[in-house]
């Protein structure tokens, strides 16, 4: 799981240094104007980390069950592992959220 989050963060690290660096294209008009094929990517990005998160807290939810019903295969020590990577997914997820949204609010209160 925690292979998973560094390959996450990785793949944002790469998406935020492709953004930096926009192509740049000439319309007809000969205005300019940046190039954007990357927010697909993003979205797709952020989609399938919000689907790892969920998958992570179901994961932790089946194994915390299994312990509660008496399930010998599954030990305290593995849910509550689980239990743990679970909460840093989702309170990492709600990190990210915040950040979306200062940055949202930040734009939104620019000048035109």
């Amino acid at each position: 799981m925690e292979i998973k989050g560094q390959a996450l963060y990785a793949q944002m690290q790469a998406m935020a240094g492709q953004a930096r660096a926009l192509p740049i294209e000439a319309d007809a008009n000969m205005a300019v104007k940046a190039v954007n094929n990357s927010q697909s990517d993003f979205s797709t990005l952020f989609k399938n980390a919000l689907g790892s998160v969920n998958d992570m807290q179901q994961h932790a939810s089946s194994l915390r069950n299994a312990v509660e019903l008496g399930d010998p295969k599954v030990s305290l020590a593995q849910a509550m592992i689980a239990s743990q990577k679970s909460s840093l997914a989702f309170e990492a997820t709600v990190q990210v959220r915040n950040k979306v949204v200062e940055a949202y609010k930040e734009i939104m209160s620019m000048p035109v």
